[in-house]
């Protein structure tokens, strides 16, 4: 009887695991099936290659956001970090610099915008609603100083081939922005989930205080969280300004909400130490 109830106790445990990972897969997969219906021409590839171009620079954001909810953090200034990493590299294509050297200015832009949130709360005890809640301010309030309010475009980021095919290049047939998002899938995949990093920012959101008595190295975990956060929101932020061949000084608005929506029903808990980049 006793081995009986385990069992029992065992499947209720695995039944409930499978439906906590794959029940946003599931759900997704059942609205698919109900927009098919209703419009055949849904599933092309065409369409559906269109689909995954729009979400990519989304997805890009909550991969990083990912790893912040997981220490059981949060991240608001991704939106406005996009808008000012854009900005400053289109402004830099603009002014005559080459691609390579504005499109690493961005990138590094970014992770220092996310390195400077993880310092304001490793270091400064800042929450991390209220310290990021602040920096989205600051940022957004700078791209606005730094563009004018206006939008920036010219000739010279138009005619750049590599910066134009960031967002709107195609290899094999496959956009290029899609071809990002698998990449940064992979290589942040494997970070969470296959390296001694990834073991630490579960830890970090399972227990702070354990994770410290265990030898966890807190403070420089948080700081390269957000770091990578902010780099993942550059690089959405350069995707996004290459589609549009120009940097808005409200682009990314609300993308913060966007990405905290697509983790939690990714299956991430907001209170941190459970989830996965799925």
């Amino acid at each position: 009887m006793q081995a009986q109830s385990k069992t029992k106790a065992a499947s209720k445990v695995d039944v409930k695991k499978i439906f906590s990972r794959l029940g946003p897969l599931l759900a997704l997969v059942v609205l698919i099936i109900l927009v098919t219906v209703m419009s055949p021409t849904f599933v092309s590839p065409a369409n559906l290659l269109n689909l995954l171009r729009q979400v990519s620079i989304n997805a890009v954001i909550a991969f990083g956001m990912t790893f912040v909810i997981l220490t059981g953090g949060i991240d608001l200034s991704v939106g406005s970090i996009l808008a000012l990493s854009g900005a400053v590299t289109a402004s830099m294509l603009t002014s005559g610099f080459a691609a390579p050297l504005a499109l690493t200015v961005g990138l590094i832009l970014g992770a220092v915008f996310g390195l400077l949130n993880g310092v304001l709360i490793a270091y400064g005890k800042a929450a991390p609603f209220i310290a990021t809640l602040a920096t989205m301010t600051i940022f957004r309030g700078a791209t606005y100083v730094f563009t004018n309010g206006n939008p920036i475009t010219g000739a010279k980021m138009n005619n750049s081939f590599l910066f134009q095919f960031m967002g709107r290049g195609y290899l094999f047939g496959i956009p290029f922005p899609i071809i990002i998002m698998i990449v940064v899938y992979g290589v942040l995949f494997v970070l969470l989930h296959k390296t001694a990093f990834g073991r630490k920012t579960y830890a970090l959101g399972g227990n702070e205080t354990a994770a410290r008595i265990a030898g966890v190295r807190t403070k420089v975990v948080t700081m390269l969280i957000y770091t990578i956060s902010g780099l993942m929101a550059a690089i959405a932020g350069i995707i996004l300004t290459s589609r549009l061949s120009s940097a808005q000084p409200d682009a990314g608005t609300s993308y913060e909400m966007d990405a905290i929506a697509a983790v939690v029903l990714g299956g991430t808990s907001l209170a941190g130490g459970k989830g996965r980049i799925f």
